[in-house]
């Protein structure tokens, strides 16, 4: 089947190449691609725990293929993932190894209506109920195969309706995935509001999963049950975005109906989901504020009740956190926990003007952000102790539970002393709760330093350092970091780093990295060691073992 698909677009592609160049006056057709490639040639190492491969080589390769014209476009993907990258194929997800074209589409476009066949990716909303999303770093691909119809009628006015099975790696679930979402802009109908910068969004949305129930029996701690599952599950979101002037706030709530499915703590439970959102923000002459608070519960939702994993999800709950990009910040992440939580965000920033006291000749930039996630109140509902075929637990909207997720304090200082020199500062006092997150592990309470300096030399060459340290008496203890970048203009980039516990394992986790340009083309070339723990993207966390050896990157685009 995958072959035939591939020449089956591949010809769509050269026919309405074809056709383009027939009309090329009335009709632009521009083709465009990119190729990934991500490879590690790994060596064991016992010091670090890595793994043993039978292949001498692993990768992630992916090479995209699109055509676009004025009304038409079509696309596909080649994957190559059967000797995958460490961590990615681990029970599990075994399922996650194998080659073929599993995305392709054609897709029509015009001023009042879309319509897309094949596979695809949609958001409702915040993506409560539905969010399907490819994101390479972790192995997540969640694309919906079959229809999705956009339709915009009158101003002011859009409808979508969609209707697939879900990916699951290289197959697709069996259950159907319908839905459909209403939004409408109010500020569109009344020139005043656009006048007085007021805009206003009214929006709804409703997803049906229905899954086959016949002859299906759940694994419980009492032996293999066949339960009374419902084959169609419900799911509603209602949201207003109101935006006027500097000021901003989105309210959102979503519910779906009994979903008794896998889940780590709470497995196949008769428990309706919600979860509920409020943020708000503010920005004007350099002042910035965004306050935000959340509460879900039991809100896992598959299109296949029984995968665990990664694969499957239908929709996806924003973290409430901010995401780290140095070495020792992100080195206790925190994973979104579906099945139930309080999270808090609120965020401060503001510039200093040049030429005061704290602002200096070139100005500095003051950031500081709070996230504290805990527990949701829960009553249990259990038989013996186990969840399973029960109601679950019981739960107060407003009371919370015994424990605390996360909690993070981050400050940030961006401050630029010359032409040359721009110096970067963070602070952040860390709460992880190692144990929920990762299943078991304790409180992890933490203080990171991270100082980031950078100099730049000339036009073209350009030297940054990186020095990090967290401080810890749990887990592993104290860890520092340090790193050199060296950029010389247009082609190379030198990057030597070394994460270096000095803690328990008194253990380094050395990288050499060499990077070079031209034009569309990035190959990089490294060594080193890379520590197991988890790689995390908007509260979505996928656990790497750890590794060493010689890596490769490529990419293309065109």
């Amino acid at each position: 089947m995958k072959p035939r698909i591939f020449f089956s677009l591949a010809a769509v592609l050269a026919a309405t190449g074809a056709m383009a160049q027939e009309d090329a006056a009335k009709d632009k057709f521009t083709v465009s691609g990119s190729i990934q490639s991500d490879v590690i040639i790994p060596q064991e190492d016992e010091a670090i725990g890595t793994d043993k491969y039978s292949e001498w080589a692993l990768t992630n390769t992916y090479a995209d293929i699109m055509g676009r014209s004025n009304h038409l476009d079509a696309g596909l993907r080649f994957e190559f993932t059967k000797h995958p990258l460490p961590g990615y194929a681990t029970d599990p997800e075994q399922g996650f190894k194998g080659y073929g074209v599993p995305h392709f589409y054609l897709k029509t476009h015009f001023d009042n209506w879309d319509l897309t066949l094949g596979t695809f990716y949609e958001q409702f909303g915040s993506g409560f109920i539905l969010r399907t999303y490819e994101e390479r770093s972790l192995g997540i691909d969640n694309s919906l195969l079959g229809g999705r119809l956009v339709v915009r009628p009158v101003k002011g006015v859009q409808v979508k309706a969609l209707a697939g099975k879900q990916r699951n790696y290289w197959k697709w679930n069996d259950a159907w995935v319908t839905g459909g979402d209403l939004e409408l802009s109010v500020d569109q109908w009344f020139k005043k509001m656009q006048e007085h910068n007021t805009y206003l969004t009214l929006a709804g949305s409703w997803v049906n999963k229905y899954q086959s129930t016949k002859d299906e029996e759940i694994n419980t701690p009492y032996g293999p049950y066949k339960l009374n599952l419902p084959s169609n599950v419900n799911a509603f979101d209602v949201r207003a975005n109101l935006q006027a002037g500097d000021f901003s706030v989105l309210a959102e709530y979503a519910w779906k109906t009994d979903d008794p499915s896998y889940d780590r703590l709470y497995p196949y439970i008769y428990r309706k989901g919600t979860v509920a959102m409020l943020s708000t923000s503010y920005s004007r002459n350099g002042l910035s504020l965004l306050l935000q608070a959340k509460r879900s519960d039991n809100m896992t939702f598959r299109s296949d009740r029984n995968v665990k994993g990664l694969s499957s999800n239908l929709n996806n709950l924003p973290a409430f956190t901010q995401e780290q990009t140095y070495a020792l910040a992100a080195l206790y992440p925190y994973a979104t926990q579906p099945n139930g939580e309080w999270a808090y965000q609120a965020e401060f920033g503001y510039r200093f003007k040049r030429n005061t006291f704290l602002g200096g000749k070139y100005g500095t930039n003051l950031k500081v952000n709070f996230s504290h996630v805990h527990s949701i109140d829960r009553n249990l509902h259990t038989v013996d102790g186990y969840s399973e075929g029960t109601s679950g637990y019981g739960s107060a909207f407003w009371k919370w539970g015994d424990a605390t997720y996360y909690q993070d304090l981050n400050v940030h200082i961006d401050k630029k002393f010359s032409r040359s020199f721009t110096l970067n500062l963070m602070y952040m006092n860390q709460f992880y709760n190692k144990s929920v997150v990762e299943g078991e592990g304790g409180m992890v309470h933490s203080d990171i330093f991270v100082a980031d300096a950078k100099y730049r030399f000339n036009n073209k060459v350009t030297l940054r350092g990186e020095a990090q340290y967290l401080n810890t008496d749990d887990d592993e203890g104290d860890w520092l970091f340090g790193l050199l970048e060296l950029s010389v203009l247009p082609h190379w980039m030198i990057t030597v780093s070394d994460m270096y516990n000095s803690g328990v394992s008194k253990l380094h986790y050395y990288q050499g990295l060499v990077t070079f340009n031209a034009g569309a083309h990035r190959l990089q070339i490294g060594y080193g060691r890379t520590r197991a723990g988890y790689n995390c993207s908007g509260g979505v966390c996928r656990m790497v073992p750890a590794s060493k050896g010689v890596t490769l990157s490529y990419n293309y685009n065109f």
